[in-house]
């Protein structure tokens, strides 16, 4: 992973280049207040004022150069603002001019991240470090890096090497590192305890066999908070089969549980003053002669019966049964997140997870905890007429919704029969995945969501001081 905390240091005098930003409104003043070979410069390099871009100004000796970068506005710096220097300027030591980079140190650092497993890299490129006045935002900023590179770094192995098993080690170290406690529960007690989990899971080699992972932290008097993640390692649609295309990127169905994982982590590391209750359903949804099939009824741990519309609907019917255990807890708050549907993506693209709440309060905490962190959720109803499309002639619910109308919702749908009425719940459909880069986001896995839902319970927990 990359050291983080080598990228941003505190500015005791060091020396450094210093950035000056300007955004199109201001430019015009400070150009004309520059020396003429900074001008020149400028001028050569086509430099405007606008996001994204830079030009090196000269200074009085060949390597006395410093930065003129563009942002869309330099009185309120958005997280990746400054992602784009960050990626494309020589390795060297960097501070802003007369400012703080504030948000914008989290895009600084993460548009350094380099998932490099599985390559030998003959030309390294070099750190670019950047200085902070604000000694109090560096360790939050590094954290949070640390938590988008875990939820990248999970979602881009492959998934031979982030099966269910692979899922456990992970969370046997973040529990290590914060005393928390792990229990997994697998074999014949999944298979009657957790009977959905199991049936998804079954058909996957031994190696692979499905989990249920739990991870407890925290002092049982303060709120229990439950964080349910969707850890399908790898899915193959089952008996359902998905063809090629599809089943290219579904080393990513375990987004879900890299989220929920991550969340967990900044909790801990943050020490929120909650009880918390982190639940990841682990399987592969794999073929083979015992794989669960088209037609079957499934008893969820709840009691409910689900009939088996399409084996490729199976997040919901893992989610079901970890959701369950977790409103036996009696938490005061509920956050799953899935890479759930394609049809959340067909509605809102990539970059938008889709968001359903059954509390209205809860919800605008998230748009707005999205909003403040360049973390953006929309919101999709719960809409109860779609129930209907749930309807099984033979059991008490199907799990998949018939003619292809509102899959997002249906599913969403699906999952609220598992949680308790008067218990907020919050359910995240989102990609985890970014097909074409940006600054500070490469192309691949992505954390969508997450620092959302971790300023939304910062807000709700965290002493105010």
């Amino acid at each position: 992973m990359t050291d983080f905390a080598e990228l941003l240091k505190p500015d005791n005098g060091q020396p450094a280049r210093s950035i000056h930003l300007v955004d199109t409104s201001s430019f015009p003043g400070w150009l004309n207040a520059q020396p003429e070979r900074a001008r020149t410069a400028v001028a050569a390099q086509k430099f405007s004022g606008k996001g994204f871009e830079h030009a090196i100004l000269p200074g009085d000796a060949a390597d006395d150069w410093s930065v003129v970068a563009g942002v869309a506005d330099v009185g309120t710096l958005s997280s990746w603002c400054l992602a784009k220097l960050a990626e494309v300027l020589p390795a060297g030591t960097y501070r802003l001019h007369d400012r703080r980079p504030g948000a914008a140190a989290l895009g600084w650092l993460t548009a350094q991240y380099r998932f490099d497993r599985y390559r030998r890299e003959e030309n390294p490129v070099g750190a670019r470090i950047l200085l902070s006045e604000d000694v109090r935002q560096i360790e939050p900023a590094i954290v949070m890096a640390e938590a988008v590179a875990l939820v990248r770094d999970m979602v881009n192995t492959p998934a031979a090497d982030m099966g269910p098993p692979d899922l456990e080690a992970a969370a046997g170290v973040i529990a290590s590192a914060y005393g928390a406690k792990v229990e997994v529960t697998q074999g014949d007690p999944l298979a009657t305890g957790y009977p959905m989990i199991h049936a998804v899971g079954r058909a996957a080699d031994r190696s692979f066999a499905p989990r249920l992972i739990e991870l407890t932290w925290g002092d049982p008097k303060n709120p229990r908070v439950a964080i349910v993640g969707k850890g399908v390692c790898f899915d193959s649609g089952g008996l359902d089969i998905k063809p090629s295309s599809g089943m290219r990127l579904m080393k990513k169905d375990m987004g879900g549980a890299a989220h929920a994982l991550a969340l967990a982590k900044l909790i801990m590391a943050n020490r929120l003053p909650v009880h918390l209750h982190l639940l990841i359903p682990a399987v592969e949804n794999a073929i083979s002669g015992n794989a669960f099939r088209p037609g079957d009824v499934l008893t969820s741990r709840k009691g409910l019966t689900v009939e088996i519309g399409n084996t490729d609907a199976e997040g919901r019917l893992v989610l079901g049964d970890a959701l369950t255990k977790a409103v036996e807890g009696n938490p005061e708050l509920i956050l799953d997140f899935a890479t759930l549907t394609g049809a959340a993506r067909v509605a809102l693209g990539p970059d938008l997870p889709a968001l359903f709440a059954n509390d209205d309060g809860l919800a605008q905490d998230l748009e707005q905890a999205g909003t403040a962190t360049n973390d953006p959720l929309w919101r999709l109803p719960l809409w109860s007429g779609y129930g209907e499309m749930l309807k099984s002639d033979i059991a008490d619910v199907n799990n998949a919704g018939e003619g292809g109308f509102a899959g997002s919702i249906t599913a969403a749908l699906f999952l609220q029969k598992f949680v308790a009425d008067g218990t907020p719940w919050a359910h995240f459909d989102t990609f985890a995945w970014r097909p074409a880069g940006k600054p500070g986001r490469p192309k691949g896995g992505e954390a969508l969501g997450l620092r959302a839902a971790f300023a939304m319970l910062k807000m709700r927990y965290e002493p105010q001081t």
